[in-house]
């Protein structure tokens, strides 16, 4: 071979296979590039013109697939879209490297700006829960209603079952857990992450299951995907120590759009003792507890969510009839 001649390119059918992103049926993909970040958004095609805008933020080590239970029950109600964190799902890194909580919820909101979709109903799970508290904090003209399931905000006391979890935000742990878990086949680590999610493993079908180790599969092949996942844990431990105006419960205190707050009585990685104080930090809440439900009732539960939705929706258009509005 001369100096100017490449090597050959091995055939296709011995190169490893990318697997696709699962699209459901009744479901869109698609990327959208804004300033310093490309996501990728799932959506619904509208059941009919004239529904108002839902966007969907996942949470930590989540994706939008998360929602896609919850925006079918929806359709009809709502015009539903979910997004993929930056490094996270389908969507790529930052370019600037930032995971923090301010970080996720500048990307949400310039997605909003860019596409012009709000007022939205914005809803947040964990992760997404602490993002989309800071955006309904910080910019009441884009969120007409607030719905947060298990949202990851500081507690004093931390249970016992998230310290595994917040460690991986540790210097060098993500690296050693890497290592220690390099034998776990991905259907060994779907099991754990269902175990500590779930209030019950079980309410996860078969297909579920295999769709999960599917996403895990490909996700795992990413070579962003442990640094995402350590940067956006760290990035959160970060905004528990922040205080004054932009502490999160502080800005819960700001939040001006009706909410629904949504806990589980079986959550191993929120305390389910914070209902109460969520419920009294933001000034417009409704409490929805689920006794048997773990960190993800919108996965669980998909029914119940829908419905206490629709009941913060029927009490939203009745307030502001009262007030004239």
């Amino acid at each position: 071979m001369s100096s100017t001649e490449l090597p050959s390119v091995p055939p296709t059918s011995v190169l490893p296979k990318a697997i696709a992103v699962r699209v459901a049926e009744g479901e869109r993909l698609r990327s959208v590039g804004l300033p310093g970040v490309t996501l990728s958004i799932r959506s619904r095609p509208p059941a009919r013109e004239g529904l108002e805008p839902a966007l969907y933020v996942h949470g930590l080590g989540g994706s939008s697939q998360n929602w896609s239970a919850l925006m079918a029950l929806l359709d009809g109600v709502v015009a539903s879209e979910a997004v993929d964190l930056p490094g996270f799902g389908d969507s790529p890194p930052p370019d600037d490297g930032n995971y923090s909580v301010t970080a996720h919820a500048r990307a949400v909101i310039r997605y909003l700006d860019a596409v012009e979709r709000g007022p939205v109903h914005l809803f947040g799970n964990s992760l997404g829960g602490a993002v989309s508290t800071r955006v309904a904090a910080v910019r009441p003209d884009l969120v007409r209603t607030l719905t947060l399931v298990s949202p990851a905000l500081p507690e004093l006391r931390v249970q016992r079952t998230a310290l595994p979890t917040g460690l991986v935000g540790v210097p060098g742990v993500a690296a050693l857990f890497t290592r220690f878990t390099r034998e776990w086949t991905a259907e060994q680590r779907v099991r754990g992450v269902t175990a500590l999610c779930y209030g019950d493993p079980g309410r996860v079908g078969p297909d579920a299951f295999r769709h999960a180790v599917e996403e895990l599969e490909r996700r795992l092949q990413l070579p962003y995907f442990w640094d995402a996942l350590t940067r956006s844990t760290r990035g959160l431990l970060s905004a528990y120590t922040l205080g004054g105006q932009h502490g999160l419960w502080r800005q819960a205190e700001r939040v001006l759009a009706p909410t629904l707050l949504v806990y589980g009585g079986r959550d191993q990685l929120v305390g389910f003792r914070m209902a109460q104080r969520a419920a009294r930090t933001f000034r417009d809440s409704r409490l929805l507890t689920l006794p048997d439900a773990g960190h993800v009732a919108m996965m669980e539960y998909p029914e119940t969510v829908a419905t206490a939705f629709q009941e913060l929706l029927a009490g939203s258009a009745t307030a502001t009839e009262i007030s004239g509005g």
